[in-house]
């Protein structure tokens, strides 16, 4: 099992940054591949960023591409999002999922992780 626990949601402006860290716990953090996902009021959730297990491969959603940058620190069981440029179309809840177990996984993919985090609110106000 692997627990994941997001924070750094917040209300910003449009045009503000945030930085959004996703720590996890459990089995060995280096074996998993990990993603950020968002969901807003009323849609699917979607893709926004992935990370595979030795940060040697990213993806992103067009829609954050230039925009966002994801990382993580695999001696702090930390991933990270830094967001710049934020939109109010960003509003949403943002949840990191862990996948892989020591496997490739498609990072765009939601179904191929295996453990989800609660979720921090990010609201961009215009």
């Amino acid at each position: 099992q692997v627990q994941l626990v997001e924070s750094g949601g917040g209300l910003v402006q449009a045009g503000g940054s945030l930085s959004l860290s996703c720590l996890a716990s459990g089995r060995t953090f280096s074996s998993y591949a990990m993603g950020w996902f968002r969901q807003a009021p009323g849609k699917e959730r979607e893709f926004v960023a992935g990370i595979s297990r030795n940060a040697v491969i990213t993806h992103y959603a067009d829609s954050a591409k230039g925009r966002f940058t994801i990382s993580r620190d695999n001696a702090k069981n930390t991933v990270y999002l830094q967001m710049n440029s934020l939109q109010p179309e960003d509003t949403a809840v943002y949840s990191c999922g862990a996948g892989g177990d020591l496997k490739s996984i498609r990072l765009w993919v939601a179904s191929d992780y295996a453990y989800w985090g609660q979720g921090t609110q990010v609201t961009v106000s215009s």
